[in-house]
């Protein structure tokens, strides 16, 4: 069975109704979790402490589905 990885993360938006943060250089990244439920857990956990924080959003990136496990890359692909 394949790892399905997710990515928790979040930051100060520099509008709340947009996914823009205000300083990329000061986004929390708080773990990368093996599954779902961990990842929830965590990310509902950093949300409920800055929930008085309009501005403050945290994410669950669904590392997983970035990966194409059946194709071939090398580890310089996006360099051209």
């Amino acid at each position: 069975m394949a790892q399905r990885l997710h990515l928790v993360f979040g930051g100060e938006l520099i509008d709340p109704t947009k996914t823009a943060f205000k300083d990329v250089d000061d986004i929390h990244v708080v773990g990368i979790f093996p599954n779902y439920k961990s990842a929830y857990d965590a990310w509902k956990a950093e949300a409920q402490k800055t929930v008085d924080n309009a501005h403050m959003r945290y994410f669950i990136a669904h590392l997983h589905r970035l990966r194409d496990e059946q194709a071939a890359a090398s580890s310089t692909e996006e360099l051209g």
